[in-house]
């Protein structure tokens, strides 16, 4: 497989394991449309802080858990002035350091460090991503090439799934010298190989109940063949598909004259353009020019070719999903507008070109469902989290967002239009839901290698048993111990004997308070007493700290 070389690479490959694991700082719940000061438990997390060491911070908890990664990171065109500012140890990489990032010309290293600066994060989306989740990640042409190769490398090529083209700017970037570009991208990777239909948009029977009329005895939904002549139209000649036609809103009946029964007027509106754009599932299979008379819950009337359709069996239906999205609801204009609601008097110069609502729901709905996760790393104003509140107000999921912002705005943008959305703005009625406001605390090790007393015990706890399992820590041990118990994993009980500011020592007294039986036990303390043969006669480990408290 061909891969992709740069100034730094040798010494950022691993970076993220030299990262300080810092333990996350609750600032604030807000729940019932205010702050409170205790942690609201609903897992929507907004977190104030580099990017990098917030990733690692989330690992204890969130490894392996998060089913849908949306980023939009830095697009590297030269105007943006991002910071790299990784604390990478190198003299090569040091003269980097906080350094804002130029135009070519003015820092010809900027492409490599952009690769730098992306390498290590990227690295840590792949381990928190679930090994059924996807990651979707926007660029436009300046880096999504390079992209593309560190994607295969950290991800795997087999596990590219598409790139999608967006049109997000039907004008055109006026800057531009040859070409005015109106579009973006956006790259699409699994964490694991995905079967065909894994990316297909669902939706769930009670959301399309809210969104089309079923109008046929049998509870289907009302399908009408619309060719030159039709018996539902007279035998009137349609010379084409153009000309609007008329229907009665009470049973779903159509003609090609307004009458006092046919009062609604339907405009062909084709979400995709050309013919064959949207298919069936295999159980409804039908004829390429059937079409989809629908009612939305708003009240119009629009016509679908081959949109959805309820299954045989009366449970999901699915769309395909296609590489060319054109959707004005997608525009850069859409995403402008809708912050322009939620912060009246700010415009796109107070925060460029947020990203359309509806577009990240887009994203959103092709892979997630129920309780699942969505993490946003580079989260900007905050659309992520807009996104998932209304998706889960429309389809009465219970999906979990997790932000994380590194710039000042992270609590007076991106948490404040969290809180808005949640209670109402504008005329839009609020979502409902809860939050918790984090921002990145102590480092578990001090610079010499100890462990940093300054740290919740309950935080050294979590840190340790995930070190060892790979798991999150038990919210309650189920069966009551010492308190050192930590949790019993794979037959294996674990114990942190530790206190700050005194010694510890495993001895035969703290033997005598365990009260787990499992096949061996794992215990950390200060000190041990107990002899090699005795240890190993009663299947115990003896794990000092903190020398043997690993470092990841």
């Amino acid at each position: 497989m061909p891969t992709l070389h740069w100034i730094g690479k040798d010494k950022v490959t691993n970076h993220h394991l030299d990262v300080p694991f810092r333990v996350l700082e609750h600032g604030y719940g807000f729940a019932n449309g205010k702050q409170v000061p205790t942690e609201t438990q609903t897992g929507n997390r907004i977190i104030h802080g580099d990017n990098l060491e917030a990733l690692k911070a989330l690992l204890p908890v969130y490894e392996g858990k998060i089913k849908c990664i949306y980023i939009d990171p830095p697009y590297n065109t030269g105007n943006e002035g991002w910071v790299y500012n990784d604390n990478v140890n190198d003299p090569r990489l040091k003269k980097w350091l906080h350094e804002v990032v130029g135009k070519e010309g003015e820092d010809l290293s900027r492409h490599d460090k952009w690769l730098c600066m992306m390498y290590p994060r990227l690295k840590l989306l792949h381990k928190l991503l679930a090994d059924d989740g996807a990651i979707f990640i926007s660029l436009d042409e300046v880096e999504t090439t390079h992209l593309r190769c560190l994607m295969n490398e950290i991800f795997g090529e087999p596990n590219f799934i598409a790139q999608i083209t967006l049109l997000c700017n039907p004008k055109g970037r006026s800057q531009d010298k040859y070409f005015s570009t109106n579009h973006e991208y956006i790259t699409i990777y699994s964490k694991t190989k995905k079967e065909k239909d894994s990316f297909s948009l669902v939706k769930s029977d009670n959301l399309v109940e809210k969104e089309y009329k079923l109008v046929d005895s049998d509870g289907r939904y009302r399908l009408l063949e619309l060719r030159n002549t039709h018996r539902e139209f007279g035998k009137t000649n349609r010379p084409n598909l153009f000309y609007p036609f008329y229907v009665n809103p009470n049973n779903g009946k159509v003609t090609l004259n307004k009458d006092t029964e046919h009062t609604i007027e339907v405009l062909p509106i084709w979400p995709d353009g050309f013919e064959g754009c949207w298919t069936w599932g295999t159980e409804l299979a039908i004829k390429d020019n059937t079409l989809l008379v629908a009612l939305k819950k708003s009240g119009r009337w629009k016509i679908f070719r081959k949109s959805y359709a309820a299954a045989a069996d009366g449970s999901n239906v699915k769309k395909k999903l296609f590489t060319i999205w054109q959707d004005a609801r997608f525009y850069t204009e859409k995403g402008q507008s809708a912050f322009g609601e939620v912060f009246p008097g700010l415009n796109k110069n107070d925060f460029p070109q947020p990203k359309s609502i509806d577009l990240i729901k887009e994203i959103i709905s092709t892979s997630t469902s129920g309780n699942d996760i969505i993490l946003d790393s580079f989260a900007g104003s905050g659309t992520t989290a807009h996104a998932v509140l209304n998706l889960n107000k429309e389809d009465g999921g219970n999906r979990k967002f997790i932000l994380i912002e590194m710039e000042p705005y992270a609590e007076t943008i991106t948490a404040e239009r969290v809180k808005r959305v949640i209670n109402g703005y504008a005329s839009k009625e609020g979502t409902g839901g809860a939050f918790d406001y984090y921002t990145l605390g102590e480092p578990i090790f001090t610079a010499e290698g100890s462990l940093n007393e300054a740290i919740p015990v309950k935080e050294l706890r979590r840190y340790i048993f995930f070190t060892e399992t790979r798991q999150p820590l038990p919210h309650t041990p189920k069966n009551k111990d010492n308190p050192s118990f930590l949790g019993l994993h794979n037959q294996t009980a674990y114990y942190f004997f530790y206190e700050a500011g005194r010694a510890t020592t495993l001895d035969h007294d703290f033997l005598a308070t365990i009260r787990t039986k499992a096949e061996e036990y794992i215990i950390y303390a200060d000190n041990c007493t107990l002899t090699h043969e005795y240890l190993t006669m009663y299947a115990i480990r003896f794990k000092k700290i903190p020398r043997d408290i690993v470092q990841f």
